[in-house]
């Protein structure tokens, strides 16, 4: 599972706070008089000129860290949740064991949550069996685990929101005494050893009274045991858990660190990570645009038939995908009814099962196709054996429901929402909008209608659904993307066309001229664009992959060994719980398993003979230099070892292959009239609110007209206003990633540049073209910016050797530079490029 460059941004910025929040705890242990509030000075250095720290404290009174990862719906929240423990673990809590409390908000997130964690080759799983070396465990509420389980593996401990949110109910079984987790506690007649843990965490909960003759008696408890262990907390849907008695029960909890997830934080939340909409679109997360089709026909049986007949056409489109590339989607349309019960048929709403009977008895469809969802009857359990709605086992098309796929339910082949709700209907509809945008395997499939979602209502007024729509937009963390809801409104008789930006009529000569170059692969007596997975990827010869490197790792010569946690108390404040060291060496918690380090290493390497071997022959190599005590303890370190070396060894050899290749005039860069090559279209989408200059006059050297803000962040917008300013410049281009021209490389993904331009020569010609990439300081060392600066380098070498005049194409030749230029140096470089 490869993470998008988002993501990978996301992970950065999070190691980077946790980095510094461990720098200044330890500041603060070593100087306990000062009582530095280490979340606080952490955050200050990383972001206080954007977003003030709102502070924490555990039940205990210490400063709570705590932050939060806004992430729209689609984004992979997950994902990064699993990666942030496998980075909390390392850089904060240095320690691989322990136990992290995962709390979600309703049964839908729970059950799709718990399922990913507990499948062993899910990728969620396979994250955290690396962060713990393997030793990882799931659990439930009602589950038992031991002090043993705790300080040999990464417990984590599945829990609803309700549940934690203590004072909802009078007696929560989590809080009741259970001689369950006894094995954490203190003897029930220890009254010394009892006083004592109570001394350190005096918000256990207890049976007696100060004044009773036994004094308080802690209460062998989940809750409670929860309090001693101080876990990572995972609360997802975090903006759900701020009422004051949320925040009081998970504070109680005695974190050691809270992490949030959330589409929609509140004000009071930290947001360290702030993922938007339109990145998510770039990297081919979401389905988009939205278009909304609002029917003047009264009669919903039409409305029906438009969601039907559009679905037909998908379907179509979705054949013709799966044969060209082999990947299945079964396009399913959402339908909103009013009633669902039993009781509620015949009574002039709109009901679940007249939609069912006109489907099957009108449409034609076979009753296979069409599922129900309620809250009292749920026909979706039936696909979960034979590998749930994605699989091509399954046939449902079509799913109706009122409101119970509003949280946390996720398929990514339904495209069409069916809105069969009255006008005026107060039945919600803003959170069934998330349902449709989630794309197939985050990945476009190059044809427009498969890349795209769809909204069928009847009657509506048109304003207000707008606005549900965009509320809808906006509860999933996707409020920068509702410039691109397009709708078609029968109901006033007014089409709301999407906005269609054109070529200026000035530059039309000049932008046909441009034909800008791509890596091609000889292909016989034809050229075709060269595809990494096909060209690159196929033929790195891994025999020759350096591993001397990792024959000479240095192992940690530390022995772990058993642990054994007893009632004994011990005297540091921050341990609670005293532990003592058997003298046996651990035995079967962890071993040395090829096939296991091979798994781990499928998606750098993803033969799995080769990886299986690779992993084989280091392991036997080290097993010659140290004990094989020592190399098991060391298992998790050199399966992270081989994981960043191999990935420097697959870098340079795809490298190698790919300068090969072109040494060997198997690959050129070049461009070919009509076949290869990248022309600016003539016309493309864009949506308010438009990009003016500072001084809110007009832009006037962009090549299109209007063009979108959202495409532009405050860097972007700083060298926009600069390039139009310049007399100069013919004219600039904002060169949209995943849409527009992207340079493929030796590296799975393409590089798209964020600007190309044009000088001017003799009126509305140019002589020259500029490719640039411009890099956030916090970017500008980074090895996927040197990536870029190698890659452009190479282009400007070949775009000299290869004129526009070869193989046929009639134009003059042009001089084409490729530039990354960094944040801090951006004006200076293009002063120089126009001077």
């Amino acid at each position: 599972m490869e993470p998008k460059e988002y993501q990978i941004k996301a992970l950065n910025r999070v190691k980077q706070y946790l980095d510094l929040l461990y720098q200044w705890r330890e500041k603060a242990i070593s100087n306990p008089g000062l009582k530095i509030n280490f979340p606080l000075n952490a955050w200050d250095e990383i972001d206080s000129r954007y977003r003030p720290y709102s502070s924490r404290k555990d039940g205990l009174g210490r400063p709570l860290p705590c932050f939060c990862l806004k992430i729209p719906t689609g984004g992979g929240k997950t994902f990064l949740a699993v990666k942030s423990i496998d980075l909390i673990n390392t850089v904060y809590r240095k320690k691989q064991t322990g136990l992290v409390l995962w709390i979600v908000p309703s049964t839908q997130i729970y059950n799709q949550t718990i399922r990913g964690l507990r499948n062993r080759d899910h990728p969620y799983r396979q994250h955290l069996d690396i962060a713990s070396g393997g030793r990882t465990l799931i659990r439930e509420k009602t589950d038992l685990f031991s002090p043993l389980d705790v300080s040999e593996n990464l417990v984590v401990l599945m829990l609803m929101l309700p549940s934690a949110n203590r004072k909802t109910k009078e007696v929560l079984r989590m809080f009741k005494d259970s001689g369950s987790f006894a094995e954490f506690f203190p003897a029930e007649d220890d009254l010394e050893a009892n006083t004592k843990l109570l001394e350190k965490i005096p918000n256990l909960d207890t049976f007696e009274k100060e004044s009773r003759f036994w004094g308080k008696q802690v209460k062998t408890s989940l809750g409670n045991t929860l309090r001693m262990l101080n876990p990572v907390i995972i609360l997802d849907e975090g903006h759900k858990a701020y009422s004051e008695t949320a925040q009081e029960t998970l504070q109680g909890f005695n974190p050691s660190i809270i992490v949030e997830l959330s589409a929609t934080p509140p004000d009071k939340s930290n947001k360290l990570v702030d993922v938007t909409g339109i990145e998510l679109n770039r990297e081919e997360m979401i389905k988009f645009d939205l278009h909304i089709f609002n029917k003047a026909n009264p009669d919903w049986k039409e409305t029906i038939l438009e969601a039907h007949n559009h679905l037909e056409m998908l379907k179509g489109k979705a054949r013709e995908h799966h044969a060209n590339t082999g990947k299945y989607i079964r396009p399913i349309c959402l339908i909103q009814v009013e009633r669902t019960g039993k009781e509620q048929r015949g009574k002039k709403f709109i009901h679940a099962e007249d939609v069912r009977e006109h489907l099957i008895n009108i449409v034609g469809l076979q009753p296979e196709e069409v599922a129900v969802k309620t809250s009292e009857k749920d026909e979706l359990k039936e696909v979960d054996d034979i590998g749930g709605l994605m699989s091509e086992n399954c046939r449902i098309r079509y799913i109706i429901t009122k409101q119970a796929l509003q949280e946390g339910w996720d398929c990514a082949f339904a495209y069409v929402l069916a809105i069969l709700t009255r006008p005026g209907s107060k039945t919600a509809l803003t959170q069934l909008v998330g349902r449709i945008l989630r794309q197939p395997f985050a990945k476009k499939t190059g044809l427009k209608e498969l890349d795209e979602s769809y909204v069928f209502c009847y009657q509506q007024e048109g304003a207000e659904l707008l606005e549900e729509i965009r509320k809808g937009f906006r509860g999933e963390g996707l409020g920068d993307l509702q410039g691109r809801i397009l709708m078609d409104d029968e109901s006033t008789g007014q089409e709301h066309e999407e906005v269609s930006a054109q070529v200026r009529e000035k530059f039309t000569k000049a932008s046909d001229q441009i034909i800008l170059p791509v890596f091609a692969i000889r292909d016989g007596s034809d050229w075709r664009k060269v595809n990494y997975d096909m060209d690159i990827a196929s033929q790195i010869p891994w025999d020759r992959a350096d591993l001397s490197k990792l024959d000479a790792l240095n192992l940690s010569m530390l022995e772990e060994k058993d642990v054994e946690q007893v009632a004994t108390l011990s005297e540091d404040q921050r341990e609670v719980i005293k532990l003592r060291q058997s003298e046996l060496l651990k035995a079967g918690a962890l071993h040395l398993d090829s096939v296991f380090l091979a798994r781990h290493l499928l998606d750098i390497v993803p033969n799995p003979w080769i990886a299986y071997e690779f992993g084989k022959t280091i392991l036997n190599k080290l097993l010659t230099h140290f004990d094989q005590k020592i190399v098991i303890n060391n298992f998790v370190f050199i399966i992270e070892e081989m994981r960043k070396h191999l990935a420097v060894q697959k870098d340079i050899l795809a490298e190698k292959v790919f300068r090969d290749m072109i040494s060997r005039d198997k690959m050129h860069f070049l461009v070919i009239a009509n076949k290869l090559g990248y022309k600016f279209p003539r016309r493309k989408k864009t949506a308010a609110p438009y990009l003016t200059k500072k001084t809110a006059a007009s832009l006037e050297r962009t090549l299109f007209d209007p063009v979108s803000a959202d495409d532009f962040n405050e860097t972007e917008k700083q060298v926009a206003w600069y390039l139009d300013d310049q007399n100069k410049l013919l004219f600039w281009y904002r060169n949209i990633p995943k849409q527009d021209y992207g340079v493929q490389g030796w590296r799975s993904h393409r590089v798209y540049a964020d600007f190309i331009f044009t000088d001017t020569a003799n009126g509305n010609g140019f002589n020259r073209v500029f490719v640039v990439e411009t890099k956030g300081l916090h970017l500008k060392d980074s090895e996927r910016t040197e990536y870029t600066r190698k890659l452009f380098n190479l282009c400007n070498e070949q775009a000299q050797e290869t004129t526009l005049t070869e193989l046929g194409l009639k134009l003059s030749a042009k001089q084409i530079s490729f530039l990354v230029i960094a944040e801090d140096e951006w004006q200076n470089r293009f002063n120089a490029l126009f001077s």
